[in-house]
């Protein structure tokens, strides 16, 4: 038994998760370039290796001729009788090869190619474990700035943050902790490239799969996101089971489970809301947390009339245009917003009462961090938070 050698390919199968009959396809592979090297051919060589023992032998397979005019190919019917009596002219002859006797230069190729396979199965099997990680949110450790982008250990490989994945006035200390997006895994001759993402909306999505249980095991889904990174994302959510309130379960006793996002988000807003397959309740909770007076929406056009209180149309198109802007984002429409009295001067909606206003799921599950990051003990946004994030005079 071959001790040292089964022992060095056990100590690389468990470093370098590269299996040990890979390891042995390289040796097989480096005796045959070493034969190679020292013969000038090795069409006829031959490498057997017991996987279990890691005994090995090499021969060459030689033509029994009457006289020889390739050695490397062919033995003289003298030499094979010496071995075995009954060969005849024709027979082919088993001839051992000592490795031991190649020299110094096949040495040296022979253990090029294993310490070549060896690279190539480690960037192989890394590639493997990080491809398979990809669309995914991984920990990383902040590593340094390579100019405008970010080196992010990930374990056994660096990613790449690239300047334009990174959120606006967001900036990283050597060895702090974040998490990010994987967004693709490159095979390169130099290892796996792996480049990441802290502005992808997919990002908020698989912190709330980490998060949130009913999100993970599907009761829950988000059916819907927007996100400007940095400032404010909008999200919607749909429950599959008719007991489990789908934006509770998202935000957590007091908040607890969708601040703990915001937290890794440094301090991003969440606008969390019921999804809806009527498209003008979709916008209407999409509009929050500004309350809507009546909503027409085209679904074959994709567009939308919202009508809001005079007092509520700052609020609902939002700072510098925020809100309204997501929730067109959301929703898929493009979403015209006027106020009560701008709708009735136009003659939007004539015959308008006031006791027609179209309330239905206002304000029932109206979560958001609000510019104070508070949320009402009724799980309500609070109203007066949220015109003074928003301010009061029309944009």
């Amino acid at each position: 038994m071959n001790n040292e050698l089964l022992e060095a390919l056990e100590i690389l199968e468990k470093e370098k998760n590269i299996s040990k009959a890979t390891l042995l396809e390289a040796i097989e592979q480096s005796l045959l370039q070493a034969c190679k090297n020292h013969f000038g051919k090795a069409d006829n060589v031959k490498v057997e290796i017991n996987p279990e023992t890691c005994d090995f032998s090499v021969w060459a397979e030689k033509t029994v001729v009457e006289n020889v005019e390739d050695p490397v190919l062919e033995i003289s019917l003298a030499d094979a009788k010496m071995k075995d009596s009954r060969y005849e002219l024709g027979d082919i002859v088993r001839v051992d090869i000592q490795s031991k006797e190649f020299g110094r230069i096949a040495t040296q190729n022979a253990k090029n190619v294993i310490l070549q396979k060896i690279r190539e199965e480690e960037r192989k099997v890394l590639y493997n474990e990080y491809y398979s990680k990809e669309r995914e949110v991984v920990t990383g450790i902040v590593q340094r700035y390579l100019g405008r982008n970010v080196s992010i250990n990930l374990g056994k490989v660096d990613a790449i943050l690239n300047e334009n994945e990174m959120v606006k006035g967001e900036t990283f200390h050597p060895t702090e902790r974040i998490k990010v997006y994987v967004l693709e895994v490159k095979d390169t001759p130099k290892g796996p490239k792996v480049l990441v993402s802290r502005t992808h909306p997919e990002l908020v999505k698989r912190l709330f799969e980490n998060e949130v249980t009913e999100v993970k095991d599907g009761t829950v889904e988000i059916k819907c996101i927007a996100r400007e990174a940095g400032n404010r994302t909008k999200m919607a959510v749909w429950s599959n089971d008719p007991d489990v309130d789908a934006v509770g379960a998202c935000v957590g006793v007091n908040g607890s489970r969708v601040n703990a996002i915001v937290d890794e988000l440094r301090g991003e807003k969440i606008d969390i809301i019921n999804w809806d397959e009527n498209p003008a309740l979709l916008i209407e909770n999409a509009l929050s947390p500004a309350k809507v007076i009546y909503v027409a929406a085209d679904n074959d056009e994709k567009t939308a009339q919202v009508v809001v209180p005079d007092y509520q149309l700052s609020l609902a198109i939002g700072k510098e245009g925020q809100n309204a802007r997501l929730a067109a984002r959301l929703t898929g429409f493009k979403i015209d917003i006027k106020s009560e009295s701008q709708a009735i001067e136009a003659g939007d909606f004539d015959d308008y009462e006031e006791d027609e206003y179209y309330e239905e799921g206002y304000g029932e599950y109206d979560y958001s961090a609000g510019e104070a990051g508070d949320y009402a003990e009724d799980g309500a946004y609070a109203e007066e938070d949220a015109q003074a994030a928003y301010g009061e005079e029309d944009q």
